[in-house]
């Protein structure tokens, strides 16, 4: 059944060198809304450079990723193991400026610092030399957790991030003032559909999906306004608010392998098996 849920966007701060702790990442959080969603009325997105930025003329490349997508983050993770970054001229890098910004805004920021073995001919002195330097900073201020292996940084971080949901007031404070009412919309003769935890919009834009022939669903960004389109319609052109709120629930439909991500940009999705299923039972 479909239920209302306080969107909370989840910025996955790295460079390229952890692109697993990064998978790991996107994991946790699709896990615990498989667990948790329905119950806490609280759905997390999973949100990074690496798959909600594009290319655009006319700003510093930097301030384009802090304007469009760190902005409406409310919680943000950062990773680091050789490699800081590349400077963006108003920090050591993109990573650094994103989780400055974050914590300057007042919102919660949770920071991993990888010691797993490395070969030292691999080793970019310079860039770990900026490792240890922002990793010193951020330890006196009381940011930094550490891991060996894969494996532990998985066990830290489900632990610490659901400590962080549980007691930061940030967050609490956002899940007061959202005040949802727990509606449930009942969808009659569904069964597949109950197995998932879809928001009314993810719902709006899994039917208008299904009713093109090809299931598409494109989300498109230009200079001066953003879209998603489905079916022949238009959704969140109105205002980069309302943009947001159906990327939303067009993340819901991807982690719940309903729609999946067709190329390389992150800009064109499709239906998947289990969506069509889904979407011809609503």
């Amino acid at each position: 059944m479909a239920y209302k849920a306080t969107v909370l966007p989840v910025m996955i701060a790295s460079p390229g060198d952890v692109s697993e702790e990064r998978d790991i990442t996107r994991q946790i959080i699709h896990d615990w809304n498989d667990i948790n969603s329905e119950k806490s009325k609280i759905m997390l997105s999973a949100v990074g450079w690496d798959s909600h930025s594009s290319p655009e003329l006319g700003a510093r490349p930097q301030e384009l990723i802090n304007q469009r997508v760190l902005r409406y983050c409310d919680i943000l993770i950062g990773i680091f193991w050789t490699r800081l970054g590349t400077p963006t001229g108003k920090a050591l890098s993109g990573t650094v400026e994103e989780i400055e910004e974050h914590v300057a805004a007042g919102k919660p920021a949770m920071i991993y610092f990888s010691s797993k073995p490395v070969s030292p001919e691999s080793i970019d002195a310079e860039q770990y030399k900026r490792v240890r330097e922002a990793r010193s900073n951020w330890q006196q201020r009381g940011l930094v957790e550490t891991y060996d292996t894969l494996e532990q940084f998985r066990q830290k971080l489900s632990k610490q991030f659901q400590l962080c949901l549980n007691k930061n007031q940030y967050i609490n404070d956002l899940i007061v003032e959202a005040d949802y009412v727990p509606e449930i919309q009942k969808i009659p003769n569904i069964t597949r559909a109950n197995s998932y935890s879809l928001t009314e919009d993810s719902i709006s834009l899994l039917k208008a999906a299904s009713s093109d022939e090809y299931g598409s669903i494109m989300k498109v960004e230009y200079i001066g306004g953003q879209e998603i389109q489905a079916g022949g319609k238009s959704f969140g052109k109105t205002n980069r608010k309302e943009f947001t709120r159906w990327e939303s629930a067009l993340n819901t439909l991807v982690s719940n392998s309903l729609v999946t991500t067709r190329g390389h940009k992150g800009e064109f999705f499709e239906l998947t098996h289990e969506g069509w299923t889904v979407a011809e039972s609503l």
